[in-house]
């Protein structure tokens, strides 16, 4: 027995993710190579992706101001990486900043890293919340990493990249941790535009499966100061609530940490984004970096989190979170959402979520201030831009096409797809298909509830106001034939412009 558990030791302390921090004399040699991969010289960027940023309102802080200098100054090509928990099915849109973030780091040539928490995500992030997040079991972490990391592929996989960026120059050290960092992604795109400006998804499950909580105490525990974590602004507010916190909570701040100090040892990965209310994790791995690895080189920026004018939280709306997945959200209502944004924060949004030039954006702005200047054209502008970067060019189709089907009188031909496009935006009810042929439209108003009796349903049509499919009704006779019921599936009724009712068949 004794000699059966010495073995099962050494094979655990042999797993091929270990921390590979082991304290020996090649310890310094080894830092010193991560320092040379994170400063790679290799080509020029003709804009630093800082500037850029800042310029767009999409930086709040940076751990070291050189960040925005190395990008240029010192021709550094930059890994950035922003993590996801998988805490639901789908991103929603207080994430969208760091997709568009990341995504400018590829336009300006740089490697953009989306890292998916498989392993913190079963923790549990206190930053910014009044109370523990609810436990998912390991099913639910799974499957919403899974559907994550297909989001992300979709979205970041749609971002051009600039072709500006030389293509030569690249350093034998950079081309390790490229080759390292691609084949530890999940969902790698091709190296879009060439060498650099690709992306890659990883799971920090991968490395810590194999990590045991003795090596994680040994190893990074002893360089974690009590004081500096309870100094963090995300638990001073905890500690001072009256839910507490855990200290499974606790400890976040060195799980994210130690993420950020594994990818700069072994990827290269050099710089973590998130928004201001990561600041405190974010300089967990930078101090990690400095402490373990006895390097610099690694840097931190946040953005701000994404606010209306007055001040709430953009991206709430009644029926709950704005979600990036057209699973939990019909790319209609996300681009309604963006369309009915105020005018006091259009031009703001614009800059922070959209890839339109400052000058465009500048132009737009002044045309809001014109006479005769239409309502909601910059909205709309908004709308398409930001759905076109999470949907796609079809998806923008599809709201698009949804927004026309909801216009009395429109010529958009209707089928099964629009209409349920829009049928999450508007009441709908389910009835027999022999219920609803050959019935009197009055009556099929007045039932499902379109309108309160069939005596108002016939004053409307006289008033020309009633449309099924969006053809207006000019008689009261009217009964459901077989070619009004769309694919025999469903119909639409509208009652004016703004009252609508999907009746589906079947």
């Amino acid at each position: 027995m004794a000699s059966a558990a010495m073995a099962a030791s050494t094979r655990t302390l042999l797993r091929p993710h270990r921390l590979l921090l082991l304290r020996d004399p090649r310890r310094r040699r080894l830092s010193a190579t991560a320092a040379a991969s994170a400063n790679a010289v290799a080509t020029t960027v003709r804009r630093s992706v800082v500037d850029v940023l800042r310029e767009r309102g999409l930086v709040e802080a940076t751990t070291s101001e050189t960040l925005g200098s190395s990008a240029t100054g010192e021709h550094q090509l930059l890994k950035a990486y922003c993590g996801f928990d998988p805490t639901a099915e789908s991103l929603h849109l207080g994430n969208l900043i760091g997709l568009v973030a990341l995504s400018w780091f590829r336009r300006c040539g740089h490697t953009a890293v989306a890292l998916v928490g498989g392993a913190t995500g079963r923790v549990g992030d206190p930053s910014g919340k009044s109370a523990e997040r609810p436990d998912l079991d390991l099913a639910a972490v799974i499957a919403n990493s899974d559907a994550i990391k297909a989001l992300v592929a979709q979205i970041l996989g749609r971002a051009p990249v600039s072709s500006h960026h030389a293509q030569s120059g690249k350093s034998a050290i950079l081309e390790q941790n490229e080759h390292a960092l691609a084949s530890s992604g999940q969902g790698l795109s091709g190296n879009v535009g060439g060498n650099f400006g690709s992306f890659v998804i990883l799971d920090n499950y991968d490395w810590w499966k194999d990590i045991t909580l003795l090596d994680f105490l040994k190893e990074v525990g002893k360089y974690a100061r009590v004081g500096t974590m309870i100094a963090k602004e995300s638990v001073k507010k905890r500690l001072n609530s009256e839910e507490g916190m855990s200290y499974t909570e606790f400890t976040y701040q060195l799980l994210q940490g130690y993420d950020f100090l594994y990818m700069f040892k072994n990827m290269g990965v050099n710089v973590q984004i998130g928004g201001s209310d990561q600041w405190g994790n974010i300089t967990t791995g930078t101090d990690l970096i400095r402490k373990i690895l006895q390097v610099e080189g690694a840097h931190g920026l946040t953005f701000p989190l994404l606010l209306k004018s007055d001040g709430t939280k953009f991206g709430k709306s009644e029926d709950g979170a704005i979600w990036l997945s057209s699973k939990m959200l019909s790319p209609y209502k996300f681009y309604q959402y963006f369309y009915s944004v105020p005018d006091v924060d259009v031009v703001r949004f614009m800059k922070i979520l959209t890839f339109v030039s400052l000058d465009e954006i500048q132009e737009l702005e002044e045309s809001m201030k014109k006479p005769g200047y239409v309502p909601n054209t910059v909205q709309k502008r908004l709308a398409e831009e930001v759905t076109r970067f999470v949907h796609g060019e079809e998806g923008l189709q599809e709201a698009l096409k949804a927004t026309e089907a909801l216009r009395p009188g429109a010529q958009t031909e209707l089928d099964p797809q629009t209409i349920e496009g829009i049928a999450d935006g508007v009441p709908s009810c389910s009835l027999p298909y022999d219920q609803v042929l050959k019935s009197p439209l009055v009556d099929l108003a007045a039932s499902t509830g379109l309108l309160a009796s069939k005596s108002a349903v016939k004053r409307l049509i006289k008033q020309g106001g009633l449309y099924l499919n969006n053809m207006k009704i000019d008689s009261e006779d009217k009964l459901i034939e077989e070619s009004d019921i769309v694919d025999g599936k469903v119909l639409l009724l509208s009652a004016g412009k703004k009252n609508k009712m999907v009746v589906r068949i079947s």
